[in-house]
Formats: C-alpha cells, structure tokens, sequence
C-alpha cells in the first residue's frame, strides 16, 4: 500500500489528466495506479470498488475514493486552497456555475461525439446526424465560453479542466473530420491555454503522460511511458 497522501488511478490522455495537473498545481504528495484500457482495466471488480460507474479517474484520498471529474477538482480546492476561490468568496458562485457547465454540459457532449453508438446505435446515417448536431452544439457552447475567458476567471481550477477537453477535440476520434474544430478561432480560450501551457505542473503532466509539446494549443497523439488513452 501506497505511503503517498493520495493515489490517482489514471489512464494517459483521459479525464484523469484533470486531476494531475490539479495535483501537481497545489504540489501534494501523491502516487499513480494505472488503469490499462486496453486490458478493460476499469470494469474490473477491483475498480468498480472504487469507482461503480466504472470511469476514470479515481482519487483516493483520506476520506476515501473519490469519483468524478468535477468532484474532485473542488474537494481538491476547498481542501487546500489556491485552485479557486472558497466558500465565503464572492467569486464562489462565479467558479460553481463554469465548473458544472464544463462538467454537465461541455463535457458530455464530448463524450457523446467520441462515442455516439452508445447514444443513438449503429446505424450509420443515424451516428452520422447526431454527430453533426453534437459538433455544432459543442461551438455553440465554446462561444459561450470564450465570451467568459475574455474576462478573468476565478481561479486557474477552470482552465486545468477546460485545456484537457480543447486537446481531446483536437485529436478523437482518431478515425474522424476534425476540420469543424479550429481553436484559434476562440481568441480568449487560446490565449488561456497558451498560458496554461507554461506552467510547472502541465510540464510535469507532459513528461509523465507523453503528451508532447504545446499538449493544449498544437497537441498530438500521447505516446505515454505506461498505458493507453484509449
């Protein structure tokens, strides 16, 4: 058993990601446990203790293990500060309403243009009209959010998990048209993962999942030390 504060249970490239770059921003003493997709390690009895929704990632923390993306990002704030404002913050509410709308709404339907058969079936016209509809529903809700990005956010919280989704739109399916996506054409989210891009814990995150270069604003295909992104 591991000696570390925490234990995240990651794949590269996933959602986990999310909670690396939290970790590494506030600097606590932590350890990984890959979660190897390619062997469906996430339905495994052992995960599914953890997590019964069986998604990644995992935080073990002293309170338990702590599931969902969102969750932990703000149990990682309130209990250590300098993520995002707190409770008594007038800033609160501000960070509360961004972080759910990136967690219940920009993130699924990401999840619904990587994997639109588990929404409609296979039925190829039918995957093929509901991924056109997710696309221009996804650039209607990043025009909402460049319109906040242009003004200053209530602590860096939001950009640690928005940066991650920017990159995956880039880059999954693999298979697919991405040509609907361009970032540069949301100037205020850009310039907020340029900036991103230069701090200590993105590169730590970049070394330790393969990401490569400019992982938010340029990125390319993982080629991670361990494990699979998909």
């Amino acid at each position: 058993m591991s000696t570390a504060r925490y234990i995240l249970h990651y794949a590269p490239d996933n959602a986990s990601l999310v909670i690396r770059l939290a970790l590494e921003e506030l600097r606590l003493d932590y350890t990984t446990q890959l979660v190897d997709r390619q062997n469906s390690a996430q339905h495994s009895p052992a995960y599914r203790a953890l997590n019964p929704n069986q998604l990644i990632p995992v935080l073990e923390t002293p309170q338990g293990p702590i599931f969902e993306t969102a969750a932990i990002l703000l149990w990682l704030s309130d209990t250590h500060g300098h993520l995002g404002p707190g409770a008594d913050d007038p800033q609160r509410a501000e960070l509360l309403k961004w972080l759910f709308f990136l967690s219940n709404t920009l993130h699924p339907a990401l999840r619904m243009l990587f994997y639109p058969g588990a929404y409609i079936g296979r039925d190829v016209d039918h995957v093929s009209q509901l991924t056109q509809m997710t696309q221009s529903n996804i650039l209607r809700l990043l025009g909402l959010i460049d319109q906040r990005w242009a003004d200053d956010r209530p602590g860096i919280l939001l950009d640690l998990y928005l940066g991650p989704m920017m990159r995956w739109l880039a880059l999954y399916p693999t298979q697919s048209d991405r040509t609907w996506f361009d970032l540069k054409a949301f100037g205020a989210i850009h310039a907020a993962l340029r900036n991103l891009e230069q701090r200590p814990s993105v590169e730590t995150a970049q070394q330790a999942e393969g990401l490569g270069r400019n992982p938010f604003t340029s990125p390319r295909h993982p080629n991670p030390p361990e494990g699979s992104a998909t």
